[in-house]
């Protein structure tokens, strides 16, 4: 579904992914962790065109989306959930969600049931139907994380970008915006999750890739990782037990 293959991407001079390669299939959950700085915001922001990639290629459903802008990768299938949550503040939260599936509208994409699209929203996203009329920038910041992720939802992706889903959110939060990527993958919604919560990422996780200063270190199914020595050390608190 999403392939990507000796990606490198920088800002200016500064080359932070470095021939970087990884694979998504139909229906999986895969998670990118590692270190603040490794750059794994910076291979979403180049998968969805939010920055030029120097070199490599990415695919979606086998088509060639390298380099294309933001809106045209959008058009094929490719929704991001980005970092800082970034709605539409003086927007109501209906109608945030309305501009998500804009190329729907539009007729960018297959339209589709929008109407029953946002109707499954509401339901997936309980807290969202009980403020739809509520402007998006006086919702808290988990609300906020929720309307992102149902935002994104909204352009019925072929692949669904998350990152750093639960930054910056209460304990409580956090757990219900898993909870959310548990029922998201158990529809069978393509993912690729940045989360700096390495230890949750891999319980809910198929696959999972370590990224280590700009380059890919391991990868294996999330329960190999979760009891790599190495991962356990550097990302999970602990090397035993």
């Amino acid at each position: 579904m999403l392939q990507v293959e000796n990606l490198a991407a920088g800002y200016g001079k500064v080359k932070v992914l470095h021939e970087i390669s990884l694979r998504v299939e139909e229906g999986m959950l895969v998670t990118l962790i590692g270190s603040n700085g490794a750059g794994k915001t910076t291979t979403l922001r180049a998968l969805s065109g939010m920055i030029k990639p120097e070199s490599g290629h990415v695919r979606i459903s086998g088509e060639e989306i390298t380099g294309m802008p933001s809106h045209e990768i959008a058009r094929r299938g490719l929704a991001h959930s980005p970092e800082g949550r970034r709605v539409f503040p003086v927007l109501s939260v209906e109608d945030n969600l309305i501009m998500g599936a804009f190329t729907r509208l539009t007729g960018s994409r297959p339209k589709g049931d929008v109407k029953a699209d946002l109707a499954r929203m509401f339901e997936l996203f309980p807290r969202l139907a009980e403020r739809r009329q509520q402007q998006a920038g006086t919702l808290s910041g988990g609300e906020q994380q929720m309307l992102a992720m149902a935002r994104a939802l909204m352009l019925s992706p072929k692949v669904l970008l998350l990152d750093e889903p639960s930054m910056g959110l209460a304990p409580k939060l956090v757990e219900e915006v898993f909870a959310t990527i548990t029922r998201l993958k158990a529809a069978r919604v393509t993912m690729l999750l940045v989360e700096q919560f390495a230890a949750a990422a891999l319980e809910v996780a198929d696959f999972g890739y370590v990224l280590e200063n700009g380059r890919i270190s391991a990868s294996g199914s999330a329960a190999s990782l979760k009891v790599d020595p190495a991962v356990r050390a550097a990302y999970l608190g602990t090397a035993h037990g």
